[in-house]
C-alpha cells in the first residue's frame, strides 16, 4: 500500500477511508489531538496500530462513532447518565467507558469486556467517519509514552511510513486529550481528566464526580509515565522553577522551563525558556507543542510547575505529572 500525506480535500476523505476499508492505518485530526485510526471491526488492523506505536496490547483503545445516535451499534447496557452525557457533549472531547457490544473485537480492548467510544468534535474526523461508515479505533498516533500530536506535522517526524495516509486538518484546537468517563453503573467516574471539565460533567449531571487516583478499570493514559518529552520533567512549587532551573543549568544540564503566569518577565538562567499563558484553553492547547519545541532545542531537562488544578487546569496537571512519571520500560 502506497504511503500518502494529505492537504485535506473531498478526494483525500474517500482515500483514507479506502485505507481503512483495505486495513490500513490513517492519521486523522480531531479536536483534541491526531489520532493514529484503523477499522475497529478489523483485528488485523487494530494489532498494527499497536505494532506501529509500540504499545502493550493490555491498553485499550478508543472507539470514534460519526454520532450519538451510533451509541447502541457498539455497546450495551447504556445507562440514562450517560446518555445524558452524550447528549450535552457530543461532538467534543468526551469519552464514555460502556460494556462492549459484539462489534468490538477485544483486541481494541485490551482483552476487557468494556471499550472506550466517543465521537470527535472536528469537520475532517466527521467527515472521514461518515464516508467510511464504521468505527475508527484511534488512539493518539504518536509513539507509545511520548508526547501527544497536534499537528500533521508532529506525526510524519514520529511515525513517518508507518502510517499510511495522513489527513492534515490544521493545529488541533483544544491541545489535550479527551476526558474519560467510566459509565458503566449509575454514578459516573473522571477516569482521565481532558478537554471536557470536571465542572461542565458535575453541571449536567447535578452531583459530584471523583477522579480517583487509580481505577479498576483499564483506560488509555493511565500508564506511569505518558505523553512525555524526551528532556526529563520536574515538577516544583511554583515559587521554586527559578531557582531549581538556575541550579540545575549550573549543574551542566541543558534546562527548559515552564515559566508560570505568575513569574512573566522574571528573568531566569535557562537554556530555553516558555511563559505559561495564564489563560488554561491557551495553556492546554499549547502543551504538547511547548514540550515538543523544548526538545528540539536539545534541553535534557524541564522544570515547570502544576496550575491550580480547577477547569482544564485538572487536565494539564495530569498530563504534566504523567510526563514526569518514570518512563516505560515496554
Amino acid at each position: 500500500m502506497a504511503r500518502v500525506t494529505a492537504r485535506t480535500h473531498d478526494n483525500d476523505i474517500e482515500k483514507a477511508a479506502g485505507v481503512l476499508r483495505a486495513g490500513g492505518l490513517v492519521a486523522l485530526p480531531t479536536e483534541t489531538v491526531y489520532g493514529l485510526g484503523a477499522n475497529a471491526e478489523d483485528p488485523a488492523a487494530v494489532a498494527r496500530i499497536f505494532q506501529v506505536k509500540g504499545r502493550p496490547p493490555s491498553h485499550p483503545l478508543i472507539v470514534h462513532i460519526g454520532g450519538a445516535e451510533q451509541l447502541d451499534d457498539w455497546v450495551q447496557d447504556v445507562p440514562a447518565t450517560a446518555r445524558l452525557l452524550a447528549e450535552h457533549f457530543w461532538p467534543g472531547p468526551l469519552t464514555l467507558v460502556l460494556r462492549r457490544g459484539p462489534r468490538v473485537p477485544l483486541e481494541a480492548t485490551g482483552g476487557l469486556e468494556t471499550v472506550a467510544v466517543r465521537v470527535p468534535d472536528h469537520p475532517v474526523a466527521l467527515a472521514l467517519l461518515s464516508a467510511f461508515g464504521g468505527g475508527v479505533t484511534a488512539p493518539s498516533a504518536n509513539r507509545f509514552g511520548s508526547v501527544s500530536p497536534t499537528t500533521a506535522d508532529h506525526v510524519r517526524a514520529e511515525l513517518g511510513d508507518a502510517v499510511d495516509f495522513v489527513l492534515d486538518g490544521g493545529p488541533c484546537e483544544v491541545g489535550v486529550e479527551s476526558t474519560i468517563v467510566d459509565a458503566t453503573g449509575d454514578v459516573p467516574t473522571i477516569l482521565r481528566p481532558g478537554g471536557v471539565t470536571r465542572e461542565d460533567l458535575e453541571a449536567v449531571l447535578g452531583f459530584p464526580l471523583a477522579v480517583p487516583a487509580t481505577s479498576r478499570v483499564r483506560v488509555p493514559g493511565q500508564h506511569p509515565s505518558h505523553y512525555a518529552p524526551r528532556a526529563r520533567v520536574v515538577l516544583v512549587e511554583p515559587e521554586k522553577v527559578v531557582a531549581e532551573a538556575e541550579q540545575a543549568q549550573e549543574l551542566g544540564h541543558r534546562v527548559g522551563v515552564f515559566l508560570p503566569p505568575s513569574l512573566t518577565g522574571v528573568p531566569v538562567r535557562a537554556h530555553a525558556v516558555v511563559t505559561v499563558p495564564g489563560a488554561m484553553s491557551a495553556y492546554a492547547h499549547g502543551l504538547y507543542g511547548f514540550l515538543r519545541e523544548l526538545d528540539r532545542q536539545g534541553c535534557d531537562l524541564i522544570v515547570a510547575s502544576l496550575p491550580v488544578e480547577e477547569g482544564l487546569g485538572l487536565a494539564i496537571a495530569n498530563r504534566l505529572r504523567r510526563a514526569a512519571g518514570p518512563r516505560p520500560t515496554v
